[in-house]
């Protein structure tokens, strides 16, 4: 039996089992099992120090992904650039943290054409906007500029920026309908938090709203009212989930349809 879990506080609406659980099932990996279990930041090293060798891997969500660097051996270039990691890899008896949010994000924008971004702009400067300063990187951004309500919590995110070797740039939240003129706005606020926000969006712009619960967003019904192609937090569940997936198992190509589908049915009134 071989097993890995998502851990956090509190995780009981993880919807992580449901994607990874899937995939096992449709690659025939009968023995393979994915739970949650919730846990803080002072009980990852006890939990991880009691894994046996029947452990593949942990995905972690929050408070836990900066405080998975201090318990695994290794990381991987984009865990140490971002400071926080969302997987720790177990097999073979390793213990390598990644972070799978940003290249899932990449991953989920080339699924609708976008492969390249000059400028991106980002809606938030919280945790979540450091995986969205990694996949800007990854997509060749020349620069990001954050909207943010705090001045400090955009310099939080300038060593983040440093080793990225991105151009930061701050902006005021009372400014935020400028970021449409982007090519990829990614808003990483929580709900509720844009509501009242119209861009003045370009005609190829891209909007990536990490939020999939209630959907569409008041900010993503807005965008695509005027043809703005849209990408919800599904999508990077999904596609972050898939990278951790082929990690785990060691199987490049992971049933990606089955895990899509699960994913969509376990989510009240949502269609694919």
């Amino acid at each position: 039996m071989m097993k890995a879990a998502v851990l956090g506080k509190p995780i009981g609406h993880s919807l992580s089992p449901v994607i990874h659980n899937a995939g096992f099932a449709a690659a025939g990996l009968a023995d393979w099992t994915y739970t949650r279990h919730e846990c803080d930041e002072s009980g990852l090293a006890a939990f991880v120090d009691g894994l046996d060798g029947s452990w593949a891997g942990l995905s972690l969500t929050m408070p836990l992904k900066e405080v998975a660097l201090d318990v695994a051996a290794e990381a991987t270039p984009v865990a140490e650039a971002i400071g926080a990691a969302n997987t720790l890899v177990l097999r073979g008896g390793r213990r390598l943290a990644d972070n799978t949010d940003a290249p899932g994000m990449v991953d989920a924008l080339a699924e609708i054409g976008m492969k390249e971004a000059e400028e991106v702009a980002v809606l938030g400067a919280g945790g979540s906007a450091r995986g969205a300063l990694a996949a800007a990187q990854q997509l060749g951004a020349s620069s990001v500029t954050v909207y943010a309500r705090r001045r400090e919590a955009v310099r939080e995110l300038e060593p983040v920026a440093a080793r990225l070797g991105l151009r930061l740039k701050a902006a005021d939240w009372d400014d935020a309908a400028r970021a449409g003129r982007a090519d990829l706005v990614v808003a990483t606020v929580p709900k509720g938090v844009t509501d009242d926000l119209r861009p003045d969006w370009s005609a190829d712009a891209v909007l990536f709203d990490i939020l999939y619960d209630p959907w569409p967003t008041p900010l993503a019904a807005g965008a695509e009212a005027e043809g703005v192609r849209v990408l919800d937090g599904l999508a990077l569940l999904l596609a972050q989930a898939v990278r951790q997936w082929t990690q785990f198992t060691g199987i490049a190509d992971a049933p990606v349809a089955a895990m899509r589908r699960a994913l969509y049915d376990a989510v009240p009134s949502r269609t694919e």
